[in-house]
């Protein structure tokens, strides 16, 4: 039986027509298909803008020595302290919480659409479900995901000297990171604050991540009511208008994001100040650091929306192709990825 399975496995990789691979592809369920591709898709997208990623982390985080740094000097010094490696700092657990959250994304977001489409029919089937199906499913995966969140960000905060370079002051740097790995930062924070603790930053998170993700499948679907029936499969279509509608919900709640990042590495930070809530971090980030730290990274946000749309809508599609995924229907939607 396990080396049936194997072969099957292999000759779905291979493309081989043998019955035995149909029946394994065949015999999932579709959600359960669009589960993988969608995982798949924001695995590779996660990794290829990992360091765009790094240095926003970094930026929003005001990490000592790089405060007037801009994108370019910050990738500098990043890899001058670093090297390469350090761009890819607290990607594992990016990629480990993005293949559960792009998936539950997915999914919650199509069964959010179906109940409300069941139950409310005098909505319509306009972009308004999308608003709302997509800032339901935006604001359930960050439930389910959250940890590998505050993981990532307290990884990917720490810079440390792996060189033995550091000059001109920066003795301030931790020598040696403060946290090895998720496994570390799991157990660091659960014996600093108990379970409560992986949680901190999630008020923001959840602030920002329900009008985000509703804005995004809202504008996504509205733009491409706009586009003729000939070009809807369109791969450029799709990129073009993910883009845009991910341009646009970024830009609306991106302070509460930096908000969120400050949250996270409250504890790793000299001062230990902490906020209590979303909006006593956005006015004291507003009065002790400038309106504009509360945009800060978003330059570099708005280089990796591009091209992490693009890898991930290519990779969805290779994905659903791969995996045999049926077209949608008319009435139903098309993921902004």
């Amino acid at each position: 039986m396990g080396s049936s399975q194997k072969t099957n496995v292999a000759g779905f990789v291979d493309g081989s027509s043998a019955r035995g691979e149909v029946y394994v592809i065949d015999c999932l369920p579709v959600y359960v298909k669009e589960l993988i591709a969608g995982g798949a898709a924001g695995a590779f997208a996660k990794t290829a803008i990992a360091p765009m990623e790094r240095i926003k982390i970094i930026l929003q985080t005001r990490t000592e020595g790089f405060h007037s740094l801009g994108v370019y000097q910050s990738m500098k010094k990043l890899l001058k302290h670093e090297s390469v490696q350090g761009f890819y700092k607290g990607n594992g657990a990016s990629v480990l919480r993005i293949i559960p959250y792009a998936a539950l994304h997915f999914m919650t977001y199509e069964q959010y659409r179906c109940w409300i489409l069941n139950n409310y029919p005098a909505l319509g089937s306009g972009p308004s479900i999308d608003l709302l199906a997509g800032s339901a499913a935006g604001g359930t995966a960050v439930l389910f995901t959250y940890p590998l969140d505050l993981a990532r960000t307290k990884l990917a905060y720490q810079v440390a000297d792996t060189r033995g370079s550091f000059r001109n002051g920066l003795s301030s740097f931790h020598s040696q990171p403060v946290y090895r790995g998720i496994k570390d930062v799991f157990k660091g924070v659960y014996k600093e604050g108990g379970a409560r603790a992986l949680y901190r930053g999630v008020g923001p998170t959840l602030v920002g991540i329900i009008p985000y993700a509703g804005l995004k499948f809202y504008t996504y679907e509205e733009l491409k009511r706009h586009v003729p029936e000939e070009h809807q499969k369109s791969i450029i279509m799709r990129l073009s208008c993910g883009a845009l509608a991910g341009l646009f919900g970024q830009t609306i709640t991106y302070p509460l994001d930096v908000v969120r990042r400050q949250m996270q590495v409250e504890s790793l930070q000299r001062d230990n100040s902490r906020y209590k809530n979303t909006m006593e971090g956005l006015t004291t980030i507003v009065r002790n650091q400038g309106w504009r730290q509360l945009f800060a990274g978003l330059s570099i946000n708005y280089m990796k929306i591009v091209p992490s749309v693009a890898i991930g809508f290519t990779a969805y599609d290779m994905m659903k192709s791969w995996l045999r995924v049926p077209p949608r229907q008319k009435s139903g939607s098309v993921s902004a990825g």
